[in-house]
């Protein structure tokens, strides 16, 4: 049995997935990671004046992103890919084993833009660059708007950037898919976490090969921490009162 559950790398997700690992007690956790960035990610917490030196020949648009990333984790109290480090801990403190699901970022980035058109680049710098003006409102509009409707919002996607579509959605899902599907035989019980947005092409892939799944979507994590925060709060007023 495979669990998706949707995430999204600048949000506070931490509780919900806690609670979700507890309840599923899986044997494997696989993450939207390789290697060679878990290997970044961990010297990011361990070196962070390493970890900057490392990204001095990254190419601009994808510093551009990142930073986008960065900016709006800060917005919601994170760090960027705090969800995948909560995983990553979790399979740590609980000793299971953890696997790297997604392609090689450099490689699939380099190839991207080299297959990229001019204009194709050009709008994706623009958007990477206007990523870092962007508001905490916007993003929650542009989140109804993916939740609302999914498959219109990758539709746009394709229509404005075919190869961004092509190599980052659909050629990774397809990649993730092989990997889940490797732990799913080994494994009874394989948690997948990944961005939300890989859930309904991955989703449909697990279904034309007939494999047992379930899916958690963003929207059901962030409900949940809305939950908690409730709660919190309530338990807080009502001592305070008692006090």
């Amino acid at each position: 049995m495979i669990t998706l559950i949707g995430t999204g790398h600048v949000f506070n997700l931490a509780q919900p997935l806690l609670n979700i690992f507890d309840e599923k007690q899986p044997n494997i956790i696989c993450i939207e990671l390789d290697q060679q960035r878990y290997n970044a990610m961990m010297m990011k917490q361990a070196d962070p004046k390493a970890y900057k030196n490392t990204q001095k020949n990254v190419p601009i648009i994808y510093k551009l992103l990142a930073r986008f990333q960065e900016g709006m984790a800060e917005k919601y109290g994170v760090t960027a890919g705090q969800e995948m480090l909560t995983a990553i801990n979790y399979t740590q403190s609980h000793q299971l084993p953890l696997a790297f699901i997604d392609m090689n970022a450099q490689k699939m980035f380099a190839r991207m833009l080299k297959s990229m058109s001019f204009s194709e680049k050009f709008k994706l710098f623009l958007t990477g660059f206007a990523g870092l003006f962007i508001s905490k409102k916007q993003v929650e509009k542009e989140l109804k708007n993916f939740e609302g409707d999914f498959d219109s919002y990758i539709e746009q996607i394709g229509g404005k950037f075919p190869t961004i579509k092509k190599v980052l959605i659909d050629e990774r899902n397809e990649y993730m898919l092989n990997k889940l599907i490797e732990a799913n035989e080994q494994h009874e019980k394989v948690i997948a976490v990944m961005g939300d947005g890989h859930i309904s092409g991955i989703s449909e892939l697990l279904k034309s090969k007939k494999v047992e799944f379930e899916s958690i979507r963003l929207s059901e994590l962030r409900n949940q921490n809305t939950t908690i925060s409730d709660s919190s709060t309530a338990s807080f007023t009502t001592g305070h009162k008692e006090l």
